[in-house]
């Protein structure tokens, strides 16, 4: 196991136009960019999910940015990309409309009438892969998908981000042994350590510390990163060998409600929407992060 942590390594319900602007046109890619979207979109709606969205912001950015494979949604030998934890589908999205995937104006109908962004996501939308959202389930599509491009013999890879949460079920620990068993170098686990659930901390609901020994002796090459790194992130993705040994996964340490002050580590931010003072809040202490 590699610890890279030790190693040092009032807004109207209207459209809202986004900081990022309107075109269609790739655009650069960064938690910060990702946490603003989220932000705005999430008031615009009224729903909540927020805490979750912005705790995997930088991990979705890392990946969309640039590790990923994915020339288009369409491409036959993309990597593909599973997020178990479906519903911090918002971060996604914002991922999508940076890509210029998905216009501003599709981003403007998130949780709206006939819209293809819910609130978890459907496979409806190019650059959805799987539908998601009841958890535990996640990491057993991706080990499905890494099988299917061993069968193929594509050089594509399987990500799946799921949360700490998630491991609380016994589903997860089946798809791990499975995937070990199998030797899918080609998986690539993200785990969101964030501590945190939809009513309560994970070590009070189910202490399962230490999390990176756990997937150790399930026989995973495991890597401990800081979770808001992208630097970090990338190096340790890109050392991996995918086409040989084990498969592989990374405890993200990070922080729930990252970026906003009055989210971070706050059980409320998992289901609560925000009135227009916390958005102002928010949206003061984001623009101020690069």
């Amino acid at each position: 196991m590699v610890n890279h942590l030790q190693a040092g390594l009032s807004v109207p319900l209207q459209n809202i136009s986004c900081t990022t602007g309107g075109t269609t046109a790739q655009q650069p890619i960064s938690g910060a960019k990702l946490r603003r979207i989220v932000i705005e979109q999430s008031k615009r709606a009224g729903v909540g999910h927020i805490g979750s969205s912005l705790s995997v912001a930088d991990i979705i950015a890392c990946l969309y940015g640039g590790i990923m494979k994915i020339a288009t949604p369409d491409d036959p030998d993309r990597d593909r990309f599973v997020l178990s934890k479906g519903h911090a589908a918002l971060a996604l999205y914002a991922a999508f409309h940076l890509r210029g995937w998905i216009s501003a104006e599709e981003l403007n109908t998130f949780c709206g009438d006939g819209s293809r962004l819910g609130v978890h996501p459907e496979h409806l939308l190019p650059g959805v892969d799987f539908c998601t959202g009841s958890l535990g389930q996640g990491l057993s599509f991706g080990i499905g998908a890494a099988f299917a491009g061993r069968f193929q013999n594509s050089a594509r890879r399987s990500f799946v981000l799921l949360s700490d949460a998630e491991c609380n079920e016994g589903s997860v620990w089946e798809a791990i042994m499975f995937a070990a068993h199998h030797k899918l170098a080609n998986l690539v686990a993200i785990l969101d350590l964030n501590g945190q659930q939809a009513f309560g901390y994970t070590k009070d609901v189910i202490n399962l510390a230490p999390m990176a020994q756990r997937w150790q002796s399930f026989g995973w090459d495991v890597h401990t990163v800081d979770g808001h790194n992208l630097e970090q992130i990338s190096a340790v993705v890109n050392s991996l060998d995918t086409k040989n040994g084990a498969p592989h996964v990374l405890i993200a340490h990070t922080t729930f409600g990252k970026g906003v002050s009055f989210m971070e580590s706050q059980i409320k931010w998992h289901y609560s929407p925000l009135n227009d003072s916390e958005y102002k809040q928010a949206m003061h202490e984001l623009e101020g992060q690069a």
